[in-house]
């Protein structure tokens, strides 16, 4: 199942998709609605304590806690499901591919799959990719300027296997919608070369969803 109007910016930390969504919200915020995961929901506000270190549980319990606030952000109460219904279109920071990719690293490939089979898939899937060292380097300077606590994964040596998860990922999907049928309808996997200046990513970006 494909949720039209419902676009999703992924990519490892501090690959810019963050930026990239203020700008394309700011460009025309009576169509573009912005959401992020993990939410402001409870259960986001709780993951986001275990992704600032303060908290510390089983990744198990991580990739369950995701898919939970996931669920809610997807099909809860003024959710995702519900937004669109009037007309917006909804861009994420982050859906399931990010599980797919982060969870992965530490509990292994196959729960986060389980846990997020039940979700539909977005219209449009931007991937940002971009050396880890760049990324980080951007994450450090921006830490260090406003005086920011890393977050748990926002290591080198994670985030260069969470790169490599996230392009088996998206290769993945990217045959999968391949092998459809013409009258199947299919996710539109973008990838952004997320090392551009933002003038030049967010010109793209416009361009294909134009």
């Amino acid at each position: 199942m494909i949720l039209k109007n419902f676009i999703v910016f992924e990519g490892i930390d501090g690959s810019g998709t963050s930026t990239q969504i203020k700008r394309l919200v700011e460009s025309n915020p009576e169509l573009f609605y912005p959401t992020a995961e993990p939410t402001k929901n409870e259960t986001g506000l709780f993951l986001r304590k275990i992704l600032s270190g303060d908290i510390k549980v089983d990744e198990k319990t991580n990739a369950y806690l995701f898919a939970a606030d996931r669920c809610e952000h997807i099909f809860g109460a003024g959710g995702v499901s519900d937004i669109l219904k009037t007309g917006k279109k909804v861009v994420s920071d982050r859906y399931f591919f990010s599980s797919m990719a982060y969870q992965s690293v530490s509990c292994g490939k196959e729960l986060p799959r389980l846990l997020n089979s039940i979700f539909p898939l977005p219209e449009y899937l931007f991937y940002f990719q971009i050396n880890p060292e760049i990324s980080l380097a951007r994450v450090n300077a921006r830490a260090s300027a406003n005086n920011e606590k890393k977050e748990i994964y926002e290591k080198i040596e994670i985030q260069k296997k969470i790169a490599a998860l996230y392009e088996e990922v998206i290769s993945e999907y990217e045959h999968m919608e391949n092998a459809k049928t013409a009258t199947e309808e299919k996710m539109k996997i973008i990838r952004v070369d997320a090392s551009k200046s933002m003038d030049e990513v967010t010109a793209f970006i416009k361009e294909k969803l134009a």
